[in-house]
C-alpha cells in the first residue's frame, strides 16, 4: 500500500512539473530578424563563364630587312615600351637601309611623274586644237598613268621602312633588339591590342537555346573585381548543337571603355533572359521546403505566421513571389528554422 501511495505522489509531481514547463514555454518568445517587403525588380538570368579576348589585335611584322631603330614615344619622352598607348598611324619602329632607299629612286620617279603630267596636259591642249593625233594623246596619257603608278609604288615600298600602329591601342608585346641590329623580313616588331571592346565565346546548354536571343544584355564580372560590372550584349548564336557536349556556341561583346578587364581574364556572365518590375522579391535562403509546398514565416502582432508561397521568376539568389506574400509583410530572415505557426516571437535587429 505504501508503494502505491509513493508511486501516485511521484506521478503527480512529474505531471505538475510538466504543466509548469508547458506554461513556461508558452511565455518564451523566439528571437527573430525581419525585413519589411517592398516592391522591387528581379531578373532571371543564365550563368556562364569564359575567357575574354580583344575585338582588335594585330602582330606587326617587318616586310623588309633593315637596321632596327626603336623610336621615342612623344607622350612619355622615352622609348616605346610595353603598356604604352599608341594612336593609329603612330610610327613606333624605323628600319633604316640606305641601299634599299637609294634603289627606289623616289626623287627620280617624282620628277618623271611631274614631266609626264605636264606632257599629257600639253598634248590634251594640242589635241583640242588639232595639233596632235589621238594616238599621240593616248601615248602621253599611258606614260602619265605609268609614271603615277611607279611613284605610288615607290612610296609604298618606302613606307615599309616606317612601322606604324594600324589602329589605336596598347603595346602588349615588344621584342627587344639591340639598336641598329639588322632585322630580317617577317620578324615580329610589336603586338598591339585595342581592348576597349572585348568579346567572349561561350557554350550554353541545349536547354537554354529557346531563352537566349541576340541583343540580350549580359552582366560581366571578374573574380578579381567583383564590385565592377561591365555591360555585355549577345551578338551571335549558333543554331547548331554540338552532339558531344549538347551545347551551342554564343558570342558576347563587352564594353570595356575604362580598361578594367584585361584580355585573357576569366569572366563570369549573367545573361538576362527575363525581368519583372514592382515585384515581391525574397532571398532563397529563407524558404522552407515542405511536403505541402514552399513556405516562409512572417511576423504579425508578435506571432509567427507560416505562409505557403508560389514562385515566379527566380535566379540563384532571389525569387519572385506571385502569391502568399504582400507588400509591407514582415518577413523573417533569421531565426525561422525552429519556428512553428503561431509561435511567439521577439523581433531583434
Amino acid at each position: 500500500m505504501k508503494r502505491l501511495i509513493t508511486f501516485i505522489i511521484a506521478v503527480a509531481v512529474l505531471a505538475s512539473c510538466n504543466n509548469e514547463e508547458k506554461e513556461l514555454n508558452k511565455d518564451i518568445s523566439v528571437p527573430v530578424s525581419v525585413i519589411d517587403l517592398k516592391l522591387q525588380s528581379i531578373e532571371k538570368y543564365i550563368e556562364t563563364t569564359g575567357t575574354v579576348s580583344p575585338v582588335k589585335d594585330v602582330s606587326k611584322k617587318s616586310e623588309i630587312t633593315g637596321h632596327y631603330n626603336l623610336l621615342t614615344n612623344p607622350a612619355t619622352g622615352k622609348k616605346y615600351a610595353l603598356g604604352d598607348y599608341v594612336k593609329e598611324g603612330e610610327e613606333i619602329i624605323r628600319l633604316e637601309d640606305r641601299e634599299y632607299e637609294n634603289n627606289i629612286k623616289i626623287n627620280s620617279l617624282k620628277l618623271n611623274l611631274e614631266i609626264s603630267k605636264q606632257t599629257f596636259e600639253k598634248q590634251q591642249s594640242l589635241y583640242e586644237k588639232g595639233g596632235v593625233t589621238l594616238s599621240e594623246l593616248k601615248n602621253a596619257e599611258i606614260n602619265y598613268i605609268n609614271s603615277d603608278y611607279n611613284y605610288k609604288d615607290a612610296l609604298i615600298r618606302l613606307e615599309k621602312m616606317h612601322i606604324k600602329a594600324p589602329f589605336s591601342g596598347v603595346i602588349v608585346d615588344l621584342p627587344y633588339y639591340t639598336p641598329t641590329t639588322k632585322i630580317d623580313a617577317n620578324a615580329l616588331m610589336f603586338k598591339i591590342m585595342d581592348y576597349s571592346k572585348l568579346y567572349m565565346e561561350i557554350n550554353l546548354a541545349e536547354k537554354d537555346l529557346d531563352f537566349v536571343k541576340t541583343g540580350q544584355k549580359v552582366k560581366i564580372t571578374n573574380y578579381t573585381m567583383p564590385e565592377d560590372t561591365l555591360a555585355g550584349i549577345i551578338t551571335q548564336i549558333s543554331p547548331a548543337i554540338n552532339a558531344d557536349t549538347r551545347s551551342f556556341k554564343t558570342v558576347i561583346n563587352i564594353s570595356n571603355s575604362e580598361l578594367l578587364m584585361r584580355p585573357g581574364m576569366f569572366a563570369k556572365g549573367e545573361i538576362v533572359v527575363a525581368s519583372a518590375d514592382s515585384a515581391i522579391v525574397i532571398p532563397k535562403n529563407v524558404i522552407l521546403s515542405k511536403q505541402r509546398g514552399n513556405t516562409v514565416f512572417v511576423v504579425d502582432k508578435g506571432l509567427a505566421q507560416e505562409r505557403l508561397i508560389t514562385f515566379g521568376l527566380e535566379n540563384p539568389e532571389e525569387v519572385q513571389i506571385v502569391s502568399g506574400l504582400e507588400k509591407n509583410d514582415r518577413l523573417v530572415i533569421k531565426g525561422f528554422e525552429t519556428l512553428r505557426n503561431r509561435s511567439k516571437v521577439k523581433v531583434i535587429k
